[in-house]
């Protein structure tokens, strides 16, 4: 029986999906936009590095009084290493289970893909486990990396980010 719900879904489907267009080393990467609070300058002034942590985890921010753990994208996808300057920004995520910081080299947009242009994510080697792909989009000559920012964020290695942001 089709319902108003499944109706409803299948307008989003035929209308597409925002994503929110960042870059890691001149790859661009597209998370699901209803993820993203905010997008802030990054001042590595502002965050507190914690001992004995993963390198990827910069440290923790404090957020009108949410205390808000930074991971650094190119660290954790093993890209080589780039000086932070007025493009840098932290993307800040209101994930299901927590706030996260993620710094990236820059936002450009926000684009809409409709189905027809999300691609299976492939099964061979990028620079993050495939598990994290949700598929390539493709907008004219631009191809973007479309990953699961909520599981990325939740993986067992990033419990770190948890305790980092309780110690």
């Amino acid at each position: 029986m089709f319902n108003k719900v499944q109706a409803a879904a299948g307008q989003v489907d035929d209308t597409g999906r925002e994503f929110l267009v960042f870059t890691l080393a001149n790859q661009e990467y597209g998370i699901d936009i209803l993820k993203v609070q905010e997008i802030r300058g990054y001042d590595a002034q502002t965050v507190t590095r914690i001992a004995n942590v993963p390198s990827f985890i910069k440290g923790v921010t404090n957020l009108r009084g949410i205390i808000v753990p930074i991971v650094d994208m190119r660290i954790k996808f093993n890209l080589e290493n780039v000086e932070y300057n007025q493009h840098t920004v932290v993307v800040i995520l209101n994930l299901e289970t927590r706030v996260v910081g993620v710094v990236v080299d820059g936002v450009s947009d926000v684009l809409m893909l409709k189905p027809s242009e999300i691609s299976a994510a492939p099964q061979f080697g990028t620079a993050f486990s495939t598990e994290y792909l949700t598929g390539i989009g493709t907008v004219g000559e631009r191809m973007l990396i479309l990953a699961d920012i909520e599981r990325l964020m939740t993986s067992q290695e990033m419990a770190l980010v948890e305790q980092a942001a309780v110690a």
